[in-house]
């Protein structure tokens, strides 16, 4: 293969509430945390056995903007991105590193304020921010 592939998808449930940093230049960043689970039988037991691992969620303007107003904590969503790694020295001069999900694509699956009133629709990071309206639709169609 001569390129090379960075992509992610996750299908779990937020940690928490979405955290919005808002820019001078109309930019803004949301940040949140995604649980996602795995369960398998310990053979020797017979015990089930259920793991968590925690996902830095981060979305970036219009699709923060609607994050923050649609999801709450324990909503379930699929994302679709890019892993990115950070790296800052701490006031205590140790290097710090955090692993993030650069999210472009996003379903609501479903979410607390509004389940079972519309079906899930995909949510994109707009690929130009300053042209884009945002249409909301709301149809009564039972698919």
């Amino acid at each position: 293969m001569a390129g090379t592939l960075n992509k992610v998808m996750l299908i779990g449930h937020l940690g928490d509430e979405v955290k919005m940093h808002y820019f001078d230049d109309k930019n803004s960043i949301g940040r949140f945390p995604v649980a996602t689970n795995e369960s398998y039988t310990n053979k020797k037991t017979g015990e089930k056995i259920t793991t968590t691992e925690w996902h830095n969620v981060v979305v970036r303007n219009k699709l923060a903007e609607i994050c923050e107003k649609y999801l709450t904590k324990g909503d379930k969503v699929y994302c679709e991105g890019r892993i990115k790694t950070r790296q800052w020295e701490g006031e205590d001069g140790v290097k710090r590193y955090s692993t993030e999900i650069h999210v472009v694509d996003m379903t609501f699956l479903s979410t607390k304020r509004e389940l079972g009133n519309t079906p899930s629709q995909p949510v994109s990071q707009p690929k130009n921010v300053e042209n884009q309206n945002v249409v909301e639709e709301n149809d009564d169609l039972p698919f």
